[in-house]
């Protein structure tokens, strides 16, 4: 996967835990849209693999 993809993906899921959903789309939308076909299984197995940094929400400092 690319590091711009990677990166991409970290931000919105940043930006979910935020409840920034529009945004963390505008972020993610593009890149899983310009990935190939190969590219694209990697995206797929690394949001599974990290669904809970999706879905679980950071703790206030």
């Amino acid at each position: 996967m690319h590091p711009t993809t990677l990166r991409a993906l970290k931000r919105a899921a940043e930006l979910v835990r935020q409840n920034q959903f529009t945004e963390a789309v505008l972020v993610a939308e593009p890149v899983i849209l310009a990935a190939d076909y190969a590219e694209g299984a990697e995206i797929r197995r690394w949001l599974t693999e990290h669904v809970h940094d999706f879905t679980s929400h950071q703790e206030a400092s």
